[in-house]
Formats: C-alpha cells, structure tokens, sequence
C-alpha cells in the first residue's frame, strides 16, 4: 500500500484555474473522500494523482517518492469511474482479467486472481455473463473487480455509486468499505453526496472553486465547521444560516433581526463582545432545536408555515419575515400548520460566522496563536 502526499498542486485549463494550490495528505491505507459541488475540483484532483492530467504547478508523492513524470500504467493504481466503462462485448470474466492482459500474465495466474476478486465482491456466479445482463449494481461490482484484480497500491473511485438507485446506493456505500476494510488499499472516494462521504471515509475533504475548505473527520466537519461554505454543505437537512446583529437588548446579548429577537447565553456575549463588528451570520442545525408550548431559557416564538413528514422524525418550518427557520422534530411530537410555538437553540451547538464566512470559534483559534 501507500500515502500520498499533494504539495501545493494546482491546475489550470487556459485561464480556468480547476485546483488551486493544493496541500493534501492521505495516510497508508486509510480511505478519504473529495467532497464538493460540480466543478469544485475533486475529479480533476483525482485525474492528477492517476496521471491521467498531469499538474500544471505542483508535486504529488506516493510513499515520499515523487510521481509527477511516472505514467499512469505504473503507478500502480486502480481506478472506477462513474460510467463503470465496461466493454459490451466481452464476459464479465474478460472485462475483468483485461488489464492482466494487457500485462501479458500467465493464464493460470489471471484465472486466479479473477475467480478471487470475484469471490471477494461475491459475483462468482456473473462470470460468464455479458455486461448487458447485469445490473447497474452488478456493473459496478464488475468495475470494481477490474481495478482491484490489479492488486492496486491505490484505489481511485470517482462518483463509483451516482448511476445506482437510493437503496442499492446504500448496500454498495457498505459493500465498497467492507472491502477497503478487508484489502488495507489506500483509496480515495470523489463524491458530491455529502452522506456517501461522511459515511464511507475516514476523513472528508471539502473542495470549492477548486480551493481545499477544510479537511478532518465526519465529526469535525458536522461539528465544527470552519466557513460558511462547510456549514451550508454540510449536514441534511441543511444548517439554518440566518444574517444577524449582535447586540445588548435590557443589558443581556441577543442576536437580532427585523423578524425576532433570539436571547444569547452570557458565554456567547463575551466572545462576540470582544469582537470588532457586530454583524455575523447564526447558523443551527435543525437537530440542534427543541420546540415546546411553553417558554423555556433562550427561546424565540415562531408560527408553524409548514410541515414535512420524514419517516423518522417531522420537518418544522417556521417563516419570520422572509427568514425561514426548519426544526426537525422528534415524530412522536405531534405539530400542524399554524401552531405557535416556542423555539429552543441548543446553545452550545450555535455557530457564528464572520462577514468574510469564517467560523467565530476559528478567528478565536487563529488570535490564540
């Protein structure tokens, strides 16, 4: 296996700047995704390490051996694309002991390692099949079994579950990290669908306009997010983001708007207190919130606008003005439209974001050092 290692990779298509400045590190056998909106980047980023692309300004290292001029067919990387890219009018067996080959390995070898990544991704039975028989999850499968039975040091999937429907999205999401599990092959997973990432990888990088936003744990991007941007990308549903001045109403702090004024906790008003302006962004998850008839601590009155059963719980909007404000209820709370009810922000799960988007809790990290 490998790390990886992208020292200050950028690439540029004329005057596009596709990945800007890049710093990037990949643990030997750990699994991270590439996260961000279309055109962010990430499949760029994944193309480079391929070698497929080859960087505009740059190094990128497996294991601190730089790579930047070694071909792509000997970096000894698996890749999956989105389209699976099988060839139509080969078995299944064929499509998979292609790239051995190509390799000119013995027969007796390529029926092995075959019939063993087969058995890994348990389609022994699809063998003999033509790609036009199977399933988009099967197709899968097979395109996963040709960039494994190369015994990759590096496994690149790039959007490997979009053509896939929701419930065999989630048997697969589970089925790729078993094996990524089991074979130890450092992988990188290029996604735009935040819950594949979170859920498959051990760390998350989140990508925009091709800049790196931040890079950590599931937990530290939900948790803590450092910009704007992570917060609004981060999270389903989405994070309320609502413009707001802080200010002092009867001696206490309170966050205001022209539609409603929301109390602070004393330990919020000392941070922003020291801080040099008094317009930020407030951010809650819509988890974070608990509704009840009755006032309780920091709470704000709201009118129920609309509801959205979800199975597991119920979707609140609330409408102030023109902010609107989404709760996610437990389901046993029972909520129609036009009850009024008392809204009650976990407030040590606030998030505040300065007028350039950064997170308040990262301005305080950079002034401490």
């Amino acid at each position: 296996m490998a790390s990886i290692r992208l020292e200050r990779l950028t690439k540029k298509f004329g005057k596009v700047v596709a990945v800007n400045n890049l710093n990037l590190e990949v643990r030997d056998g750990e699994f991270i995704a590439l996260l961000g909106p279309s055109g962010c980047g990430k499949t760029t980023t994944l193309l480079m390490i391929a070698g497929i692309y080859r960087p505009t300004e740059g190094n990128i290292y497996f294991d601190d051996v730089l790579v930047n001029d070694v071909a792509p067919k000997d970096r000894y990387v698996g890749l999956v694309f989105q389209s699976y890219a099988l060839y139509p009018h080969m078995r299944v067996y064929d499509n998979i002991a292609f790239p051995l080959k190509l390799a000119k390995v013995p027969r007796k070898e390529i029926d092995r390692k075959v019939h063993e990544v087969a058995k890994l991704t348990k389609i022994e039975e699809l063998l003999d099949r033509m790609p036009g028989q199977l399933s988009g999850g099967q197709q899968q499968r097979v395109a996963l079994c040709r960039a494994l039975v190369k015994e990759p040091e590096i496994l690149l999937l790039d959007e490997p579950l979009s053509n896939l429907d929701a419930r065999l999205r989630i048997e697969t999401r589970a089925e790729i990290k078993r094996l990524q599990r089991e074979l130890g092959i450092t992988s990188i997973l290029v996604t735009h669908d935040q819950v594949e990432a979170l859920t498959m990888s051990e760390r998350v990088a989140v990508m925009h306009q091709g800049v790196l936003q931040q890079y950590g744990p599931p937990d530290e991007l939900y948790d803590r997010p450092r910009n704007l941007f992570v917060a609004s990308f981060i999270g389903d549903p989405p994070m309320n983001l609502i413009p707001v001045e802080f200010k002092k109403t009867d001696g206490k702090p309170a966050l205001v708007t022209d539609s409603f004024v929301l109390p602070l906790a004393e330990a919020w008003g000392e941070v922003l207190g020291q801080m040099d302006q008094g317009e930020f962004t407030l951010g809650i998850r819509p988890e974070d919130v608990r509704l009840s008839t009755e006032k309780e601590g920091n709470a704000l009155l709201g009118e129920v606008f609309l509801t959205e059963p979800l199975g597991g719980g119920t979707l609140v909007h609330f409408r102030f003005g023109e902010i609107s404000f989404r709760v996610l209820a437990p389901r046993e709370i029972k909520v129609d439209v036009g009850d009024k009810l008392w809204i009650i922000p976990d407030q040590e799960k606030l998030h505040l974001f300065t007028k350039d988007g950064l997170s308040v809790r990262e301005v305080g990290r950079q002034d401490a050092h």
